[in-house]
């Protein structure tokens, strides 16, 4: 059975660039727009892993991130934050908020799917 990978992200050509890549690499992948979408697809989907972007409409990566950490259900899923938003101390946030790995954009996809198969392989 393919491991199952939750994709926060609001823009299309983001989510199609991360969806060819997962779904060639045999992932199968739920796609959300929105942050409340996110966590709304992680009760519903229960994924392996979940690639979440901060700068969404509503409520932000860091604010889903914490609502799905806060899930006993699902504290255990790995979420790798992947964000154009690299500002020093971004990534002390995004650890903070609960998130297990963080890799700025733009990215190369053998590293984030190195990244990705750390936590699901």
């Amino acid at each position: 059975m393919s491991k199952r990978i939750l994709v926060v992200e609001d823009h299309e050509d983001n989510r199609r660039i991360m969806r060819d890549l997962l779904t060639s690499s045999g992932y199968e992948v739920i796609e959300a727009v929105t942050g409340i979408e996110g966590v709304s697809a992680a009760e519903t989907y229960r994924p392996d892993l979940i690639v979440m972007d901060i700068q969404l409409p509503g409520i932000d990566g860091y604010e889903a991130t914490r609502q799905i950490k806060a899930n006993p259900n699902l504290q255990k899923v790995p979420i790798i934050v992947v964000t154009s938003y690299a500002l020093s101390g971004d990534d002390v946030k995004a650890f903070e908020a609960g998130c297990d790995a963080y890799v700025a954009k733009p990215f190369s996809p053998r590293e984030l799917l190195a990244k990705i198969r750390e936590y699901v392989p």
